[in-house]
Formats: C-alpha cells, structure tokens, sequence
C-alpha cells in the first residue's frame, strides 16, 4: 500500500520550517536543509537516527524499517503526528546533526 497524499499534505502542515517531500518509488522522503530527515512509507513516519534526535525522543524511541532490507530508522506512531512543535522539534534536531549535503556534480555530456 503507498502512501496517500492526504497524509504526505497533513505532515508538511505540521511541520514547522523549510521541510518538503519528494515522491520516490510510491513513498516519499522528508528533506529539510537539503537533507533527507524522514521516510513515510505505507502512511508511516520513520525518521533517521541519530544521537540529538534519540535525545529528543527520549523514553518514546522506538526502531522500525521503513522497507524490507532498510536499516532501522526511528518509528514515529500515527498518534504523534498531531503535536507540531515536537514533531518540528524531532525534525529540526535530526536535520541539525546531519552533515551538509554534497553538491551535485555537473553531468558533462559528449
């Protein structure tokens, strides 16, 4: 099952700041700052791990996959999609603690 657009437009309201999502494959990637933050795969959030955003979680740190084969991102239950200032908080603390992205080389065509 992919991921409705109802909720790909719910989260992005949600989330406070420059986020936007990319469709990829019938799931789509959260990017903020350029970085890839978040997967929603099957109408659920999946977010990167790393240290801040495990700190940010706290006691409600849960692991899951967003795909078969994936390695574990941190599941985000349906019920925490509502509270925006800690979902924008979550996302604002993965994004910060990821390296810039690399800029893309320019294809040179014969």
């Amino acid at each position: 099952m992919a991921t409705r657009q109802e909720t790909i437009n719910f989260l992005l309201d949600q989330i406070e700041g420059a986020a936007r999502a990319r469709k990829m494959f019938g799931e789509y990637a959260f990017y903020l700052d350029e970085k890839v933050v978040a997967l929603v795969c099957d109408d659920q959030l999946f977010v990167k791990i790393t240290e801040p955003g495990k700190e940010f979680v706290g006691d409600r740190y849960e692991e899951g996959t967003p795909y078969p084969g994936a390695k574990p991102w941190m599941y985000i239950p349906e019920e925490m999609f509502d509270d925006r200032e800690w979902l924008s908080g979550l996302l604002r603390a993965t994004a910060d603690a990821l390296p810039a992205s690399k800029p893309k080389k320019a294809t040179v065509l014969p």
